[in-house]
């Protein structure tokens, strides 16, 4: 990766951690983390960062005293969008997993920035973070562009945009037109908008309760159990 597209990437990450924070503007952020890193700030550099570290010098930087949760979650965010920076860009890497949990399992397209917040509309963003999530496990699996250089007319973009996630059976956006989400129907992935940037983590672990508890019958089907498997379950549970 060139050291221009690592510093776009870094301002972008810098961006959403310093969100994370109240009454931090991103400029404040990156003084604190040229304090605490030196020059230049690198990718393991900000992967080796403790939570204490972080704390700390933010504190010093603000003159006030931040919330640990706060702390965390941007720590989280940066580090994770720089994480995601070393996945491949284009084919999905093979999905290395147990047997049970593969059978049981379904993909879920991310429209994000960085991966860790779905925050980005279907039919502008550059990438789709795609995600395989079981009952028990959750991981990212790719990192797909969803851009091209070839000029396309709106509808020819919606048509590749929905052919790039055709193996998922989930897409996550933060907005999704009635053409275009036709179009990811047609491929057999269920659409779901949200009105506002949503942590991914959070959505995807509540993806996996519905997975463990009693996934509607169409969800079902895609994890590979039978049409039964929800009907089944809520007997099971009104039994306890």
């Amino acid at each position: 990766m060139s050291q221009s597209a690592l510093s776009r990437e870094l301002a972008l990450a810098i961006g959403l951690a310093a969100k994370a924070l109240p009454d931090t503007q991103p400029k404040q952020l990156v003084q604190t983390l040229m304090t605490v890193l030196g020059y230049p700030l690198t990718l393991q550099k900000i992967q080796t960062l403790s939570i204490a570290q972080y704390a700390e010098a933010i504190s010093k930087t603000s003159g006030s005293q931040i919330l640990s949760p706060d702390c965390r979650e941007s720590l989280d965010i940066l580090q994770r969008s720089f994480a995601n920076q070393s996945l491949t860009h284009e084919q999905p890497e093979p999905i290395i997993v147990n047997e049970q949990s593969e059978k049981n399992a379904i993909r879920v397209a991310v429209a994000s920035q960085q991966g860790s917040l779905i925050d980005d509309h279907f039919s502008t963003c550059r990438y789709f973070y795609i995600y395989q999530v079981s009952p028990h496990i959750i991981q990212l699996s790719a990192k797909r562009k969803a851009e091209t250089r070839q000029m396309m007319k709106a509808e020819q973009k919606q048509v590749f945009r929905a052919d790039l996630i055709n193996d998922c059976q989930v897409l996550y956006s933060l907005s999704i037109g009635g053409q275009a989400a036709a179009k990811v129907i047609k491929q057999g992935v269920h659409p779901i908008k949200f009105s506002q940037a949503t942590r991914t983590d959070l959505i995807l672990e509540q993806l996996q309760y519905v997975l463990q508890t009693s996934p509607p019958p169409w969800l079902a089907k895609a994890m590979g159990f039978g049409s039964s498997f929800s009907n089944n379950r809520n007997l099971q549970e009104s039994a306890r």
